[in-house]
């Protein structure tokens, strides 16, 4: 394990039985409140920015949010939210996705991205994959390239990764940690 995993692994605390009993959260407010561990979460993910070439930054919500935007600031590049149905104002390109009861809806406002954009998706956790691979077919829907999907943690045993491969076509899926 590398220093800077160390160091973000140390500053995620798990909690049991969150949002349900069984499971085990794992909350990076620790993380973020810590400067220096947030610092280096922010240069690590800058640095996949600049590798894949990308042009602009997408954030998911809501955490992607809080990790994506000063992601995009450190690299340079402009920053686009994700949300969720109904939260962004004026006109938008929907995507609906499964969820494990039910189903989900995510936006963009399609003038923020353009066929020449290449598109860094960041978000705190890869689960299942649901709101990733929906974020995809929504920035290809509006015409940009992905240049890949980073995340600060990919839980494992859900299979979101294999579950992403075919809609990432090609594109690099980064985990700093893999838990």
């Amino acid at each position: 394990m590398t220093d800077i995993q160390e160091l973000l692994l140390s500053r995620i605390r798990d909690v049991p039985d969150y949002p349900e009993p069984g499971v085990m959260f794992k909350d990076i407010t620790p993380l973020l409140a810590d400067p220096a561990a947030f610092t280096a979460l922010t240069d690590a993910l800058a640095e996949i920015a600049e590798r894949v070439g990308a042009t602009k930054v997408v954030g998911l919500e809501a955490r992607g949010f809080i990790l994506g935007a000063p992601v995009a600031v450190r690299a340079g590049l402009g920053f686009i939210p994700v949300r969720k149905a109904g939260k962004l104002p004026g006109a938008t390109l929907a995507q609906s996705y499964e969820l494990e009861y039910g189903s989900a809806e995510i936006e963009v406002h399609a003038e923020d991205l353009s066929a020449g954009d290449r598109i860094l998706i960041v978000d705190d956790v890869l689960a299942t994959g649901g709101t990733a691979e929906a974020s995809i077919q929504l920035i290809r829907r509006a015409g940009a390239e992905i240049a890949g999907l980073a995340v600060l943690m990919e839980l494992g045993f859900l299979n979101g990764r294999a579950r992403l491969e075919p809609a990432l076509a090609g594109a690099p899926l980064d985990a700093l940690l893999v838990v």
